[in-house]
């Protein structure tokens, strides 16, 4: 039986101790792909390292500002105004003037104005907030206080403000002034200015006790029954007008003596015709018994 060895070659080349030269190139071609891969992974990460930079400071540059102007600092007038609001004010109308259901609105948005008419007048605090019309008393804080909460509701809501200055009828047409009291509000206040009723038990009160600021700042906020009268209605100056008016009507004396406070002809005829009556009675009583 004959055995047939097949005859084997083998490269010289790749030398008794090594592998053959395929399997060694194939070695050195993997080391410059995993470099590659780690370079672009290094890369990767670093480019992703600098979008969170750039989107962090980004953030950084801009939200302090947003914030700062969410919590702005109070003037010193309205840090002092905030103190005497948490003390008698915050109950019924909120911590942070937001108003409280069932006892007082919000005062957001109601301006310096409204409030330095309501608490100069007496108006608040309210003793019964919930009555048909808060009568006028005697008020609880000083005018520098009044302006010192009207700052703080100011400066947390914004609204409408008053002019700088006690006299706010300077440079006023009285008899412009006049003009414009009879149309816009002598059918409330009657031409007098010593007020009148209106109804469901409310009523136009006197304009007698007002000051210069209260009138225009009752012009500007429209406090209870009072309509509104912005810039739009009634310019600046027109409201100087209204005020040179209303003040002049206290200082200006009745022609041919006693006036029955200006209510007007009928009742002052309605007085002369009592009087007169009853003097004629009296006089013909009198001429009676002695006869």
């Amino acid at each position: 039986m004959t055995t047939k060895v097949e005859d084997m070659s083998f490269d010289d080349s790749a030398g008794a101790a090594g592998p053959p030269r395929e399997v060694r190139r194939g070695r050195l071609l993997a080391g410059p792909v995993r470099k590659s891969r780690l370079r672009r992974r290094v890369f990767a990460g670093l480019r992703l390292a600098a979008a969170l930079a750039i989107v962090g400071g980004t953030y950084t540059a801009f939200a302090p500002g947003s914030q700062a102007q969410d919590t702005p600092k109070l003037s010193d007038a309205a840090q002092i105004g905030k103190r005497q609001y948490d003390q008698s004010c915050a109950t019924c109308h909120g911590p942070n003037a937001q108003g409280v259901e069932g006892r007082g609105p919000s005062l957001i948005g109601v301006g310096s104005a409204n409030v330095e008419f309501q608490v100069e007048t007496g108006r608040m605090p309210a003793a019964r907030p919930q009555q048909a019309q808060v009568e006028r008393k005697q008020p609880m804080f000083t005018t520098a206080q009044a302006q010192q909460i009207g700052a703080y509701i100011q400066e947390l809501g914004g609204g409408p403000q008053l002019p700088s200055g006690e006299n706010l009828r300077a440079g006023g047409d009285v008899a412009e002034g006049g003009r414009l009291f009879r149309v816009n509000c002598a059918s409330c206040h009657a031409f007098s200015a010593n007020g009148g009723a209106l109804s469901s038990g409310k009523f136009a009160p006197s304009l007698e006790p007002s000051t210069d600021r209260q009138i225009y700042a009752a012009m500007l906020s429209g406090p209870q029954n009072m309509p509104v009268f912005g810039d739009n209605q009634l310019t600046p100056q027109e409201k100087r007008d209204i005020i040179a008016y209303i003040q002049y009507q206290k200082h200006d004396k009745d022609p041919g003596g006693f006036g029955l406070a200006r209510y007007g002809p009928v009742p002052e005829a309605l007085v002369i015709f009592l009087v007169g009556m009853v003097s004629i009675m009296f006089v013909t009583i009198w001429i009676a018994g002695k006869s």
